[in-house]
């Protein structure tokens, strides 16, 4: 099937999601950070030794399960792909395990992913980079061509409806037409030209405000191979985070959704709750007052390699996004930070099964909830 089911972290689209997409035929997505959470005793062994390496550990221990509980749930179907941010400091080690326990493919993304084909050399591991723009993927281009790798497809993410981080730095910048999935179509003929690479070589996947149909079919006819979404995954009822977050997310109205920077200093799109509200209510103030300062990582993960709140970089967001999104996760609605993109959800707020969903994108017909239904194609 055309569709991916993007990467959500920390710990949203686990192995429940991702293989259940699979199961489907179509491309679920393990997010690799930090997924001790969904395993119990991963996480009794960090409380009673909270050193670093050992929360390193569990990590990797705990991605490690989730690709092979996925892959057993999948029944051999689709692919499973596990979602690598550039941005966090194991994201190496990420990379080996996924290549190691697997995994069909690996997305990376929140930075520019040029040692990938370096870190996968000889391993028989679909690439995906994730980008926003018509130069990002020019350079990355450029770059894997001279390692002699291609990547299997590009994920060209719009920063204007995506959730989580952005694919760019300042969110003034957000509603720019270099990030329209027209306008980097267009360019990138003259890119692929100047190569000596065609369109067919290298698939392109849009992201960001596909969420029905009529989404789906508009960005197949322009040109795209496939779409990834995001959010609609991430509040189906396989969907790995805890009821009430799917309820935050399926509850939200537009006014509810803000912009903000992040601790990593890219913009993000969540849900205001509680914890968000507060926090950008004193954020200038929090600035004014941290400066400079460099404060220990209050979960001992050090899981950024630059981060605003450990680093004491002003102009980047001071919070610890591990210990939001974790609540997140648990549905603590009062301290959670909730990722979250900008469009509708296909159901509204209902929350149906990802089966329900994959054929609403794919057919347009909304099926009733307790339908049981064999598998479809495009129509």
């Amino acid at each position: 099937m055309p569709v991916v089911q993007g990467g959500m972290g920390v710990g949203i689209s686990a192995h429940r999601l991702a293989g259940s997409v699979a199961r489907e035929g179509a491309l679920g997505t393990i997010a690799s950070i930090d997924l001790r959470h969904h395993h119990a005793d991963l996480i009794e062994a960090c409380r009673v030794d909270p050193e670093h390496d050992t929360l390193a550990r569990a990590n990797l221990t705990a991605l490690a399960r989730e690709i092979a509980a996925a892959r057993k749930l999948s029944g051999g179907n689709g692919m499973i792909a596990v979602n690598v941010m550039k941005a966090v400091s194991a994201h190496a080690d990420y990379v080996r395990v996924a290549c190691e326990q697997g995994a069909d493919a690996i997305v990376m993304g929140a930075g520019l992913p040029l040692d990938l084909p370096d870190l996968t050399q000889g391993v028989d591991i679909a690439l995906v980079p994730i980008l926003s723009d018509a130069r990002g993927v020019a350079l990355v281009l450029k770059k894997w061509m001279k390692k002699g790798r291609l990547p299997d497809a590009i994920v060209i993410e719009h920063p204007a409806h995506a959730g989580g981080h952005l694919g760019v730095t300042d969110i003034g910048d957000m509603g720019s037409e270099r990030f329209s999935f027209e306008a980097i179509f267009a360019e990138l003929e003259g890119v692929y030209a100047s190569l000596g690479i065609s369109r067919a070589d290298v698939p392109l996947i849009v992201a960001g405000g596909v969420n029905s149909h009529e989404a789906v079919r508009k960005w197949l006819e322009a040109g795209a191979n496939g779409v990834q979404v995001g959010t609609p995954f991430a509040v189906t009822e396989e969907g790995d985070a805890h009821p009430d977050f799917k309820r935050v997310l399926a509850d939200a109205k537009p006014e509810d959704i803000v912009e903000f920077v992040s601790v990593t200093g890219l913009p993000a799109r969540a849900v205001t709750t509680p914890w968000l509200e507060r926090y950008l209510r004193n954020e200038s103030r929090v600035r004014a007052k941290i400066g400079s300062l460099k404060l220990a990582c209050p979960t001992g993960l050090e899981c950024l390699s630059v981060c605003g709140l450990r680093d004491g970089i002003e102009k980047f967001g001071h919070f610890c996004i591990d210990t939001r999104l974790a609540a997140a996760l648990r549905g603590d609605i009062a301290n959670g930070l909730f990722f979250r993109g900008r469009e509708a959800l296909p159901f509204g707020n209902a929350i149906r099964s990802v089966r329900d969903l994959l054929e609403l994108l794919l057919t347009g017909v909304a099926r009733p909830a307790v339908a049981h239904r064999a598998a479809f194609a495009l129509s």
